[in-house]
């Protein structure tokens, strides 16, 4: 029995698997990008005028009969920058449409920012939030026209905070929308102050949306989730729907409409997120999706609205939600809401790769780079898995020692395969060899190379990270396919100390995997392919160290 076969079938379809996935996911982007949005939906149910706020009524913005006819359409959008954010505000609605991340670069040593949020260009990501008045109270949506002080808003050098007013008034009711924005921060507060005038009860809900496109511009090989996530308490349960995807084609098809407490909702991409966090993690709201349209485009909205407030006649109120715009770094998404850090997606094993980029992150503060961080990673994985490591290669000495023997039977019993197994049997037990020893150690492994390979595409810490010389992001494949080369190389020696298969056939196959796998890796981000050769040079020096001490154990034992 050749174990290296199911060794070798087990990873060649894991790395198949992972090509597939993400040449059919580039495929389907390319192909987005190219052609006009679809939906599930029939044209017609979908009106121009989008089905958009909770209640999904028809809402068609008219000018308030005491502004210009043209107030909304030349209203000036709010420009607001930190050091770290850079926002466009619609003073119609209090939209956020432009969302630019001032540390994250679209392409290295190029100035212009990753823009997570946009209204342009034919592309529609924007965050919505707004009040839905009850029983006839007057209040704004993200469709009403709010008035503005400045359009400038910039953090000056020594200012921590910024906070941006607009302003909204009717039948007694005026309302003041806050922006609130920090140095260093990706959360910005919206906080509404009402201030009730009039002589009757004000009752309103607080709803907050994310709206998007269905499509993801660009392609990517590393194929990662685009599309809604949701996190909850179920109310009178002690259930926790601790993390919940709801993809483009789900909100197509059904619409969400679910009340959780203690939650979140969000869109999320690769490396990138936005989030709405309310004010009050105990209160129960009802998260919904809803799907409408704009310009012929199909777009896709997941949010969540509280139950109805109500401020008496000449008091004053407040409510508040948090909006996260940024990169899906985990210290900053961990404080501002439970299980918030769990769309950093790293799959069924997040439990393993958890402690990897702890680890990872780690290694990091003390070197200063990441390459060498995933060197030093892969030597205490190596190290994690030394003894069991040590059996397999053990086994596969033994096994090469006894490849003239194999190859004796082979030629005995060829033809009658029975008897040939029963032979080889025989000779396993009588040298002491377990043909499973050399094949279920490396098995093992496998949840560790997948976690590792979450880990190193879904941390957006790596993106542009360089390592040394010619790799400049190991988040990207290797531009020379230098790496892949010399794991190609590692392979080919590391075969080499293997014991020979018997049938020829199966020493073609084998022959060939390392060019497989070089074709294979050229397109892996380069820090999976540095862990992979890296690994490979460790286990040459284990493998190289066992196979010559069982080597002169065995030629000892024929001398005695």
């Amino acid at each position: 029995m050749d174990n290296r076969r199911l060794i070798l079938v087990v990873a060649l379809g894991f790395v198949l698997m992972l090509l597939w996935q993400a040449w059919t996911r580039d495929q389907q982007q390319t192909v987005q990008a190219v052609a006009p949005q679809t939906s599930s939906l029939p044209t017609a149910a979908i009106p121009e005028q989008a089905l958009d706020l909770p209640n999904a009524q028809p809402k068609i913005a008219t000018p308030n009969p005491a502004e210009p006819a043209n107030a909304i359409a030349n209203a000036a959008q709010i420009t607001v920058r930190t050091d770290v954010l850079s926002l466009k505000i619609n003073p119609r609605g209090g939209v956020i449409d432009a969302a630019d991340l001032l540390r994250y670069p679209q392409e290295q040593d190029k100035a212009e920012p990753v823009n997570l949020l946009n209204d342009s260009n034919g592309f529609v990501y924007i965050a919505q939030s707004g009040l839905l008045g009850d029983k006839g109270s007057p209040a704004p949506d993200h469709y009403a026209q709010f008035q503005s002080a400045q359009s400038q808003y910039q953090l000056q050098p020594g200012q921590n905070e910024l906070r941006i007013p607009l302003t909204w008034e009717k039948e007694g009711i005026k309302i003041t929308k806050w922006f609130i924005v920090k140095r260093g921060d990706y959360a910005i507060k919206v906080e509404y102050q009402i201030d009730n005038t009039s002589n009757q009860p004000w009752q309103a809900s607080q709803y907050r949306q994310l709206t998007r496109l269905g499509t993801t511009p660009g392609t990517q090989l590393v194929h990662t989730y685009t599309g809604g996530v949701y996190a909850g308490d179920v109310p009178g349960s002690k259930d926790r729907l601790a993390y919940e995807k709801v993809s483009f084609e789900d909100m197509a098809k059904t619409k969400l409409n679910k009340p959780l407490s203690n939650g979140w909702v969000a869109i999320i991409e690769h490396y990138f997120l936005s989030a709405w966090i309310p004010a009050n993690p105990l209160q129960v709201n009802n998260f919904y999706t809803l799907v409408s349209s704009k310009n012929n485009q199909t777009l896709y909205t997941i949010g969540m609205s509280s139950p109805v407030d109500t401020i008496a006649a000449g008091s004053k109120g407040e409510l508040s939600s948090t909006l996260y715009v940024g990169p899906k770094i985990q210290s900053n998404l961990a404080p501002l809401a439970q299980g918030l850090n769990l769309t950093i997606d790293y799959g069924i094993f997040t439990v393993i790769a958890d402690p990897i980029f702890w680890l990872l992150k780690h290694f990091h503060e003390w070197v200063g780079n990441w390459g060498w961080a995933i060197v030093l990673v892969t030597l205490v994985i190596k190290i994690f898995f030394l003894w069991p490591s040590a059996i397999s290669y053990r086994s596969m000495a033994k096994m090469r020692a006894v490849t003239p023997k194999m190859q004796q039977l082979k030629e005995r019993f060829g033809e009658d395969r029975q008897k040939l197994s029963q032979e080889m049997m025989k000779l396993y037990q009588k040298e002491k060899i377990n043909p499973l020893g050399g094949c279920l150690p490396i098995v093992i492994q496998i949840p560790v190379f997948i976690s590792l390979y979450w880990v190193l595409a879904e941390s957006v810490e790596l993106r542009q990270a360089p390592w040394i010389f010619w790799i400049h992001d190991l988040s990207q494949k290797d531009p020379f396919f230098v790496l892949p080369l010399l794991m190609g190389i590692s392979m080919f020696i590391q075969q080499k100390l293997n014991p020979a298969p018997v049938d020829p056939m199966q020493q073609k196959i084998f022959a060939w995997l390392p060019v497989i796998f070089t074709v294979f890796f050229s397109f892996f981000p380069a820090g999976l392919v540095l862990y992979w050769f890296v690994n490979n040079l460790l286990s040459i020096a284990q493998q190289y160290t066992i196979t010559r001490q069982i080597e002169k154990q065995m030629a000892l034992a024929k001398t005695d």
